[in-house]
């Protein structure tokens, strides 16, 4: 396999991951809480909780995302993710139905 066609191969996971991962967090986002800081809180239950994590997990590895936690890491992760899935400011999952 040559190294552009692991490339293409690498960036249509990632795009799927990113697609996955705003597929389950639409999918829990009602109803959602605003948090003091501003950011929209989704509860996301088990067993799609346990995909959402490892999804964020995986993310961070291949971004290299760090932080003091691993709850920074994943985050810092989910923010890579939905820019990759071109959720903006204006996105439904930033405010609630």
């Amino acid at each position: 396999m040559i190294a552009a066609e692991r490339f293409e191969r690498a960036a249509v996971l990632g795009v799927a991951v990113a697609e996955e991962t705003r597929r389950l967090l639409r999918l829990h986002l009602t109803p959602a809480a605003v948090g003091e800081d501003g950011k929209v809180v989704v509860d996301v239950p088990y067993p799609d909780a346990a995909v959402v994590t490892a999804l964020l997990d995986v993310a961070a590895d291949c971004f290299g995302e760090r932080g003091d936690s691993v709850e920074e890491v994943r985050q810092a992760a989910l923010r890579t993710l939905l820019q990759l899935a071109d959720l903006d400011d204006t996105s439904r999952l930033n405010t609630p139905r």
